[in-house]
């Protein structure tokens, strides 16, 4: 495979209107730290949606997506569709609450709910903790993907491709700050969309595949096509959708599909100009990461079962390619080594693309970590908006430089997923029930954390050499749910619940609502500040919920309605679309009658 001049000149021209969004952005990121970190609580809802969804358009995603399908099928997915249940859940419920906090980043929620030198430590650790150390892993796993991409369709060594998008990426994130960021973003995802859905339709009209009908016919494909897995199959069909759906999803932490909202994304819906803008754009990112992205990896991800049946074949294609980095999830780059010059060079700027719109993303949202929880919080509050504008371009660089140090220790997509899972194994319900029980306090978060982080290192590390029975990742997760939780709530009811001054301050700048709160909605009646009409009217989770369920029937019916469709499976397909338009049209009468 060999880049053309046409093909160099798009990825050039790409790079160089990525920096010119960067300079044009620096006209106001340097302006405060709102605007560094926040683009000055004024995105509205389109522009919030796609940025949250070309952030999660990682070049490591289809490799990841590769992965799992040629292990585990097309209904192996589950174990990341099934985060749309809490990614709609903060559409509907969580999305105005975290509008109404008014907070700079998600981790300063941590000192308005709680109280006390524990509530400052949580804001400080996590802030190092997830800002840092979960981050630099999360890019890690991102650039090790890119590292693959270079190798394949660049012939560049790890460091090399490391060098050369890694500073295109932090010299803008550093000039624009979030606003640079998120127009960015926009440019990119649509590069990104166009090149992931043209190369599928060039790649499986190879001679060797046939078309569509040629691949679904394959006898290396034909068994990996089901959307749900085998119900006969007991243990896949716990492990692929049973599990995900009932425990995954609102147990674990993850980032991007936070339970109860949190990180890049809390980061958007507190930029967003008004709740309307908030729910809005987060409603889009759900409908765009788990409707309309999918099927372009999944195709890719089954053609390369008829052209690479094994990591062997890989391997043999590929000689001059480190072995340790060819693994499954090498299969997309590999693929794509097959387009035509001309498109080639779209191709790989649009993977480039997802590189860099998450990369910016992490970057800038753990940056406002560092400097908003940890430096202006702890080391410097005096400091001027200018001094933590340049803290903030300085933790950007080294955040960079930190996670390729990283990259180059991995090998595999799914094996830091993996770890990921267990490391915020849960967790989740936490993030959830913070909001509506007032008894949650910062002791309940600490425990969940650090009992959650000590099961993963333990399954991770220690349990192989123990002697005992080895255990599923399945059961792994289950195991470190269960005793997460268990260790959360006893340690609740154990320590002193926080002072009612704070909860109280906590509730009227929010009002989250709800036979949660009701002993603290008293208080807030009691004193005329809020009548109890109005704490009345703030509970609207039972209406968010059903919209919850709704939404989720719309997305997963296009989800399963594009997947017929490509099948040629006519009934299926139309019994999905008809769910999905029906389900779609009550959303519509649901946001003309509520109002933001």
């Amino acid at each position: 495979m060999i880049l053309t001049l046409f093909d160099w000149s798009i990825i050039l021209a790409f790079f160089a209107f990525s920096l010119l969004i960067g300079l044009y952005a620096a006209k106001t990121a340097g302006k405060d730290t709102a605007e560094f970190f926040l683009s000055g609580r004024s995105m509205p809802w389109w522009l919030l949606g796609v940025s949250m969804v070309a952030t999660t358009f990682s070049c490591d995603t289809p490799n990841l997506v590769t992965d799992i399908v040629r292990q585990n099928g097309v209904s192996g997915n589950w174990a990341w569709w099934a985060f749309l249940l809490t990614g709609m859940l903060t559409v509907f419920v969580y999305a105005r609450l975290w509008q109404r906090s008014q907070v700079l980043t998600d981790l300063e929620f941590y000192e308005i709910r709680y109280s006390g030198k524990m509530a400052a430590f949580l804001r400080g650790f996590r802030a190092l903790y997830l800002g840092v150390f979960f981050n630099i892993l999360v890019m890690a796993t991102v650039s090790l993907a890119m590292i693959k991409i270079g190798a394949v369709m660049l012939q560049w060594s790890d460091v090399k491709t490391l060098l050369v998008v890694s500073s295109i990426t932090v010299i803008y994130s550093m000039m624009g700050g979030l606003r640079g960021v998120m127009l960015t973003d926009f440019f990119q995802f649509i590069i990104s969309m166009i090149g992931a859905i043209g190369g599928a339709l060039i790649l499986i009209n190879m001679p060797e595949i046939g078309g569509l009908d040629g691949l679904l016919q394959h006898p290396a494909v034909a068994p990996r096509l089901n959307i749900l897995p085998d119900f006969n199959n007991t243990e896949a069909l716990i492990t692929l959708l049973i599990l995900p759906l009932a425990v995954q999803w609102w147990s674990v932490w993850y980032p991007g599909a936070e339970p109860g909202g949190g990180g890049y994304v809390a980061q958007r819906m507190l930029s967003a100009k008004s709740e309307a803008d908030s729910v809005g754009g987060t409603l889009l990112f759900n409908v765009a990461h788990y409707a309309l992205r999918p099927w372009p990896w999944i195709i890719v991800a089954l053609a390369s079962l008829v052209i690479f049946p094994d990591i062997a074949s890989m391997r043999a294609a590929f000689p001059n390619v480190d072995p340790a980095i060819i693994k499954h999830d090498f299969a997309y780059p590999a693929m794509l080594s097959y387009l035509p010059a001309g498109f080639l060079g779209l191709v790989v700027a649009s993977l480039i693309a997802a590189f860099m719109s998450t990369i910016s993303t992490h970057l800038n949202w753990g940056s406002s970590y560092i400097v908003n929880d940890f430096y202006k919080r702890f080391v410097d509050p005096q400091a001027s908006e200018r001094i933590l504008v340049l803290v903030g371009r300085i933790s950007t660089l080294l955040l960079m430089v930190v996670a390729c140090i990283f990259a180059l220790l991995l090998s595999n997509a799914l094996q830091a997923f993996n770890i990921l899972l267990q490391i915020g194994a849960g967790t989740g319900l936490i993030f959830i029930l913070r909001w509506f029980w007032w008894r949650i306090n910062a002791y309940s978060e600490i425990t969940a954390m650090v009992v959650s982080f000590l099961i993963a290192l333990y399954f991770n590390f220690v349990h192989s050499h123990t002697g005992l029975p080895e255990l599923s990742n399945a059961a792994q997760l289950v195991s470190g749910v269960l005793i997460t939780t268990a260790a959360w709530v006893l340690v609740t009811f154990l320590t002193r619940p926080v002072d009612t001054t704070t909860l109280l301050k906590f509730y009227r700048l929010v009002r989250p609502g709800g036979p949660g709160w009701q002993k603290l909605a008293g208080l807030a009646a009691e004193d005329g500040e809020l009548s109890s009409d109005h704490i009345r009217h703030d509970w609207d989770v039972p209406s968010g919920i059903i919209a919850m369920i709704a939404g989720c029937l719309a997305v997963y019916g296009m989800l399963f309605a594009v997947g017929y469709w490509l099948y040629g499976n006519t009934g299926p397909a139309s019994i999905m679309t008809i769910i999905a338009l029906g389900a779609g049209a009550w959303l519509v009468r649901f946001f003309r009658k509520r109002s933001y």
